[in-house]
C-alpha cells in the first residue's frame, strides 16, 4: 500500500482509489489511462463487466465513490476489479513487495455497503497501479532496447504476460537500477536497459545484462545478455519449474 500521494477525499466514499504510476517516467500518469470495471458473479463463477463511472481526481487518482451505496438494508460486500490499458504500456497488477503471477488480470477489491447515515465498515487507501512499458512502448531516440520472446521450456508455448526483469548496479556511484516489462500475447518482450551493465576485460569491451522472467512464484528463467554484440539477437527467456 503505497501512502506517497495525496488525494481528494470528499467525493462520496469509495471503496478503492488507484494512482497509476509510470514507471519509466517515473511519474504519476493521469492521461490517456482507460479503466475497466468487472463485478464478480457468484452465480456464475466470473467476473462480470460492469458500466459504472470512474471520478478521475485532481491528484490523479482514479475512484468509485458509487461502488457500495445502497438504499436497502441488509445489502451484502461485493467484489470489484479494475483492468487498466494504456498505449504502449502493461499494467503491473500485483501490489509492491506480493510475489508476481501472470494470471492476475487486474487490482481486486471488496466495496463494503454505506449510506448516508453509515460510512462502510473497512475504509480505503490509495493503491498504486505500475505500468510499465509494453512491446509498443515509445522509447525515445537513443533509449537502448534489447527484445526477444519467453517460451516454456518443454512445450515451447509462448509465456504471456510473464514479468521481465534487468537489474544492476551503476559502475561509478553503486546505485541500483532496475528495468521490467512484460510479455505481450504472443510471449514477446522488449526491454529498456539505459544503464551500465557488468563489465567484462577483454579485447572488445563487452557488459553483460543478467534478465530473469517470471511466471509466477516457482517458474521462472534467466538468461545473459552481452552488450553491444548482442544487440540485435533475438533472445529467448526459457520458463522453467524452480
Amino acid at each position: 500500500m503505497t501512502r506517497f500521494y495525496p488525494v481528494e477525499t470528499s467525493v462520496l466514499h469509495s471503496p478503492a482509489w488507484f494512482v497509476p504510476f509510470d514507471e519509466f517516467a517515473q511519474r504519476v500518469r493521469a492521461a490517456d489511462i482507460a479503466t475497466e470495471l468487472d463485478l464478480f458473479d457468484p452465480d456464475v463463477n466470473g467476473w462480470v463487466p460492469q458500466d459504472t463511472p470512474a471520478i478521475r481526481t485532481p491528484s490523479g487518482a482514479i475512484a468509485y465513490p458509487e461502488l457500495g451505496r445502497r438504499r436497502a438494508p441488509g445489502a451484502e460486500p461485493e467484489r470489484f476489479r479494475v483492468r487498466f490499458a494504456g498505449t504502449g504500456l502493461a499494467p503491473l497488477y500485483p501490489a509492491d513487495g506480493v510475489d508476481f503471477d501472470a494470471t492476475v488480470a487486474g487490482v481486486e477489491f471488496t466495496a463494503y455497503p454505506y449510506d448516508d447515515a453509515h460510512p462502510p465498515a473497512v475504509g480505503s487507501e490509495p493503491r498504486l497501479v505500475r505500468l510499465l512499458p509494453g512491446i509498443a512502448f515509445p522509447y525515445g531516440p537513443g533509449v537502448r532496447t534489447v527484445y526477444g520472446v519467453v517460451v516454456d521450456a518443454v512445450t515451447r508455448a509462448p509465456v504471456a504476460n510473464a514479468l521481465v526483469e534487468a537489474r544492476g548496479t551503476t559502475i561509478r556511484d553503486g546505485i541500483a537500477w532496475l528495468e521490467r516489462t512484460l510479455t505481450n500475447p504472443d510471449g514477446a518482450f522488449r526491454l529498456a536497459l539505459r544503464w551500465e551493465g557488468e563489465p567484462v576485460t577483454g579485447p572488445t569491451p563487452v557488459q553483460i545484462f543478467p534478465l530473469t522472467a517470471t511466471e509466477r512464484p516457482g517458474r521462472a528463467g534467466a538468461l545473459d545478455v552481452r552488450l553491444p554484440a548482442e544487440r540485435d539477437r533475438r533472445h529467448v527467456i526459457e520458463i522453467v519449474q524452480q
